[in-house]
């Protein structure tokens, strides 16, 4: 059989590292230990794996899961063999932590080392607002996947105040604590707005990336 399909860059890619890229917008992941996924994020596996619902793992974490209405229902995996994870045709990109933090939009998370720490973040004068204000912090030693709807830009938000779209804010450096830009006004909402009432307001020694889309929902299905 003949066919483009089978050109080389379109066969599986083997790699000796656990974690590594099979292309641009798919990730593989050799299992010698246990990871966390978004539901829904696998498309493709090879041996044998078992799929499970992650729970909060601690009460205060329930319940910020709960209080918060958090938006990554996460499952962990195990097994042996290959998991093949992408989601939406979006750009993946790998961090490896060694000791430190990040913050991930939570539409913005694919997986990462199940011996990695996390917990929910709420941006500081959120209040009720939706989307996009809780997110997920994780510490500690190993790998993390982000996806970005699009070819990503870093920030400096070091240099000058940085505000960002609350979907556009892909990941930022733990240590920056961003609060809400609120240009809401009555006059303004009479008169049609914006469009671009609320801000991630970002100073600080750090970076902040963002992707050039306000995302899409993030999926839902179990795998």
């Amino acid at each position: 059989m003949r066919s483009e399909l089978f050109a080389p860059e379109h066969m599986e890619r083997q790699a000796q590292d656990q974690w590594a890229l099979q292309s641009k917008k798919m990730l593989r992941v050799n299992m010698s230990q246990d990871i966390i996924a978004t539901k829904g994020a696998m498309v493709a596996y090879q041996g044998r794996m078992d799929f499970r619902h992650e729970g909060s793992g601690s009460v205060g974490k329930f319940l910020k899961k709960a209080l918060t209405s958090e938006d990554a229902p996460m499952m962990r995996v195990s097994g042996q063999g290959e998991v093949f994870f992408a989601r939406q045709n979006r750009f993946i990109f790998l961090l490896l932590l060694e000791g430190e933090a990040i913050t991930v939009n939570s539409s913005s998370l694919l997986a990462f080392d199940s011996s990695l720490a996390w917990d929910i973040r709420r941006v500081q004068g959120a209040g009720m607002l939706a989307a996009g204000l809780f997110n997920l912090e994780l510490s500690g030693h190993g790998y993390v996947a982000v996806c970005s709807d699009g070819d990503p830009m870093v920030l400096d938000a070091s240099q000058q105040p940085t505000f960002v779209d609350p979907q556009a804010a892909v990941c930022w450096s733990a240590n920056l604590a961003p609060t809400i830009k609120n240009d809401f006004n009555f006059s303004g909402m009479f008169r049609g707005g914006s469009g671009e009432a609320f801000q991630l307001a970002f100073h600080g020694p750090g970076f902040v990336v963002v992707q050039p889309s306000e995302g899409t929902p993030p999926a839902r299905a179990g795998s």
